[in-house]
């Protein structure tokens, strides 16, 4: 054999282990919206998951098989969401997703996985009807809204008083969905809405809006959506006199409410309800540290994300990398996180929630109140 030969065939083995090692990886997705109104959040998710990668993959990684991320931005957009999760089960070959965010992205993708026997496990999405559909493959670490709308509105009929409450909602799944889950408890308190109005996402102009606000004479003013509509309303409220208590879920968990609001001042009072403090756990206190000495806030959905990683390791872990057998598994058995013992139903929620109340003050920044 000539010397061409041999280098061309040591070449092609080469090649072909590199081609072994790199089939070899644990292919996970990363899908939420990496660009655009709401790149915040995606930003969120890829910094709990990818440092929940490296940390895996620094021990040995799943049964010895490195976990290589997928970035897929589906951009809050349900046309966008389908499309990056076909991509991610064709092209990508992804085993597992941890995503998405937003509900209307979470509900079509999560039937492409399905269909293709892929684990998906979102940090963030929290509308009801993600998992009431009961697919097998689908989880979520957070709770759902008729849970957290159930605690915004004992809060502000018990611990308010509330006499007159405005309900404005941004006429997407999860903001008209977490707006209606809190009108249902309020109403069955025995508290009807003084006005429930849908804006648009995108809009930034809302004065004619407050001017609605106004005449009804709100006391509160209850919020269903994302910071960059919540910003603005907030602060043209103010703008225009109204102090009636502004009220909000999770989807403004992130420092980009103040930028969007436009100053601190805006956001003070604010109240919200998320999660028991993610970052408190006792689990997670060493993740938090390595945050924190590298410049990073794990703020919002950064521990739920790590949170969502961990559990689908442990889940692929436990059936030898068979994303269809790690769904099954999910369902019967618990994941310790850094966000402590994670346990789920049949449908794939969480058997605990852990909604509180949290309030924003004058320097920007949120903190839970004593519930």
């Amino acid at each position: 054999m000539s010397k061409a030969v041999v280098k061309k065939t040591l070449i092609s083995l080469a090649v072909a282990s590199a081609a072994a090692v790199a089939q070899a990886d644990v292919v996970i997705g990363v899908a939420g919206p990496h660009t655009g109104a709401y790149a915040a959040f995606g930003e969120q998710l890829w910094r709990g998951a990818e440092k929940a990668a490296m940390d895996i993959n620094a021990k040995g990684g799943i049964n010895g098989e490195m976990i290589k991320l997928v970035k897929a931005d589906d951009a809050c957009e349900p046309k966008q969401a389908v499309s990056i999760a076909n991509r991610l089960v064709d092209s990508d070959e992804a085993v597992a997703v941890v995503g998405h965010f937003c509900s209307s992205s979470s509900i079509p993708a999560s039937s492409i996985y399905e269909e293709a026997g892929v684990l998906m496990v979102t940090p963030a999405s929290t509308n009801p009807t993600l998992t009431d559909r009961g697919l097998p493959n689908v989880f979520r670490v957070c709770g759902r809204d008729d849970q957290q709308g159930d605690v915004a509105a004992s809060y502000i009929v018990g611990d308010l008083g509330a006499k007159k409450v405005a309900i404005i909602h941004d006429k997407d799944t999860y903001g008209k969905g977490l707006a209606d889950a809190m009108k249902a408890t309020m109403n069955a308190y025995g508290l009807e809405e003084v006005l429930y109005e849908g804006l648009t996402r995108g809009e930034k102009d809302f004065n004619a809006l407050v001017t609605k606000i106004r005449s009804v004479d709100a006391d509160v003013v209850y919020f269903g959506g994302l910071h960059s509509e919540a910003g603005p309303l907030v602060r043209q409220m103010r703008e225009q006199g109204l102090t009636a208590k502004f009220i909000s879920g999770d989807g403004i968990v992130s420092d980009e409410f103040v930028s969007v609001a436009g100053s601190p001042e805006y956001v003070d009072g604010v109240l919200m309800t998320f999660g028991a403090d993610p970052t408190s756990y006792p689990a997670g206190k060493e993740v938090v540290e390595q945050f924190r000495s590298e410049g990073i806030e794990p703020e919002g959905y950064v521990m739920y994300s790590y949170t969502a990683m961990q559990v689908v390791a442990s889940a692929l872990e436990a059936n030898d990398l068979d994303p269809v057998k790690a769904s099954d598994w999910l369902h019967g058995n618990k994941v310790d996180t850094v966000m402590g013992t994670k346990q789920f139903d049949d449908k794939g929620d969480l058997m605990v929630s852990d909604y509180v109340m949290y309030e924003w003050d004058a320097n920007g920044k949120y903190s839970m109140m004593d519930n």
